[in-house]
C-alpha cells in the first residue's frame, strides 16, 4: 500500500499509474481539466490498452466541460460511460490499473485539487479491494444496483452511514478529522459521545451547528480531503463529508485502512497542518511563487463559496425529499397493514407464528416499495 499526499506529490503518480497499465485501464471521473492525465489516457488507449472512462452526468458548474472530454475522449479511442442522474452527484473518483492496482483518491484530477488543496490518495493491489472497486464501476457504468460487499470498502449511499457510524463510536483515545464541513446529527452525536468518553477530537475543516469541538481552518492551502483518523491505527481515505447529501445522497467513495506506514503519514501530516491554540503559523511561499498563489487563493475562495451554496442546496433538497416521503408512505403503511390482515385471515393466523413466512412477507412488502421507488424515477426521468 502507497499513500499518495497533494499537493506534495503532485501529478506524478497518476502519470506513471497510466503509462504502467498494459491491458486496462478503468477510471471514474468527476471533475478533471488536466492536459497531461487526458494526454496520458488517449495515450494508453492508442497503444492498445482498454481504456474506459466513467464520466459524472453533472458536476458543480455544469456539464459542458463534462460532455466535451467525453467527445475528446471518443475521439481517441477512449470508451465512454455515463453515470446515471438518480443520484444528486457522483462525486467518486477512483482508477483501477489492469485488473490489478486501485488507486483510490480524495481529490479530482485538476490542478486545483492536485497542485493547491490537501488531498490524500490510497494506492493499492488489495484484491478484494479491487474486485470491488471492479463491481461498482461495472454497476455504475450499466447503471445497474450496486450491493456493497466489504465494510472497508465504504461507498455512499450503500454503506457508508453504517460504517461511519461504527467507525467513529470505536475511537478509544482520538479522532484526527479532514473534512470541508461536517453537518450529518447523527455523526455529529456520535463525535459529541466521544468527546464526552475522554477521546482528543481535533477537526481541521468546519462544523455546522453549535457544537464546542476544537476545530479549525487549513492554514496555507485549500482543504479538499475528506479523512479520518482513529487512535493512530486506523485511518478513512475517501470523497465523502460527514453531511447528510454525501452519505445518503451523492456517490462517494473511500478506503478505511490499517496500514502502519501509511497511518503514521497520515498523522504527521495533521499535525503538520495544525496551528496549535495561540500560534499564528502559517506556511511560507517562496516570493517568486506568490502571485500565483494569490491566485490559487481566490480560485480556493470562489470555490468554497460556491461549494457551501451547493452543500445548502443539497441538504435543503434532501430534508425536502424526506420530509414530502415521511407524509407520502403515512397512508402507504396503512394500506399494508390492511393487506397483511387480509391476507392472514384468509391464511389463517397460524402463519404469523411460521418465521419463514413471516421473513417472505418482509421481502415482499420491500421489494413492492423498492419497484415503486424504481418507478417513479423512471417516470421522473422521462423513460
Amino acid at each position: 500500500m502507497k499513500l499518495i499526499i497533494q499537493p506534495e506529490d503532485g501529478v506524478s503518480p497518476l502519470l506513471a499509474a497510466i503509462k504502467s497499465a498494459k491491458k486496462r485501464i478503468d477510471i471514474a471521473i468527476f471533475r478533471a481539466d488536466r492536459k497531461d492525465i487526458e494526454s496520458a489516457l488517449n495515450a494508453a488507449a492508442a497503444r492498445g490498452v482498454k481504456v474506459t472512462a466513467l464520466i459524472a452526468h453533472v458536476n458543480r458548474g455544469g456539464a459542458d466541460n463534462l460532455r466535451k472530454l467525453e467527445i475528446r475522449f471518443l475521439e481517441h479511442g477512449v470508451i465512454v460511460a455515463r453515470t446515471a442522474d438518480d443520484l444528486i452527484r457522483y462525486h467518486d473518483k477512483f482508477l483501477i490499473i489492469d485488473c490489478r492496482v486501485l488507486y483510490v483518491l480524495s481529490f479530482n484530477f485538476t490542478h486545483l485539487d492536485i497542485d493547491h488543496s490537501r488531498g490524500f490518495g490510497i494506492v493499492t493491489t488489495n484484491a478484494a479491494w479491487v474486485r470491488e472497486s471492479a463491481k461498482l464501476f461495472g454497476a455504475d457504468c450499466t447503471r445497474s444496483t450496486y450491493k456493497a460487499g466489504m465494510d472497508t470498502f465504504v461507498v455512499s449511499p450503500a454503506n457508508s452511514r453504517k460504517v461511519f457510524g461504527e467507525f467513529l463510536k470505536r475511537a478509544k483515545k482520538q479522532l484526527l478529522i479532514y473534512d470541508p464541513k461536517i453537518s450529518d446529527k447523527e455523526m455529529l452525536k456520535i463525535i459529541q459521545d466521544r468527546i464526552k468518553a475522554g477521546v482528543e477530537v481535533r477537526i481541521i475543516g468546519k462544523v455546522s451547528g453549535k457544537y464546542d469541538f476544537d476545530s479549525q481552518k487549513l492554514s496555507g492551502q485549500r482543504l479538499h480531503t475528506r479523512t479520518i483518523i482513529r487512535d493512530g491505527r486506523q485511518a478513512f481515505i475517501g470523497s465523502q463529508s460527514l453531511r447528510p447529501a454525501e452519505l445518503d445522497s451523492r456517490r462517494e467513495l473511500g478506503l478505511i485502512i490499517h496500514d502502519a506506514k501509511a497511518v503514521k503519514k497520515l498523522v504527521d501530516t495533521f499535525e503538520s497542518d495544525w496551528v496549535p491554540a495561540g500560534s499564528k503559523k502559517r506556511k511560507s511561499v517562496p516570493k517568486e511563487k506568490k502571485s500565483h498563489k494569490e491566485a490559487a487563493d481566490n480560485k480556493q475562495e470562489k470555490a468554497e463559496d460556491s461549494e457551501t451554496k451547493e452543500q445548502k442546496q443539497e441538504e435543503k433538497q434532501t430534508e425536502v425529499a424526506v420530509e414530502a416521503l415521511k407524509q407520502e408512505l403515512d397512508p402507504l403503511a396503512d394500506t399494508v397493514k390492511k393487506a397483511v390482515r387480509k391476507a392472514v385471515a384468509k391464511a389463517g393466523d397460524d402463519v404469523l407464528n411460521d418465521k419463514g413466512v413471516k421473513d417472505t412477507m418482509k421481502k415482499v412488502v420491500k421489494k413492492a416499495v423498492k419497484d415503486a421507488v424504481k418507478e417513479a424515477v423512471q417516470e421522473s426521468n422521462g423513460n
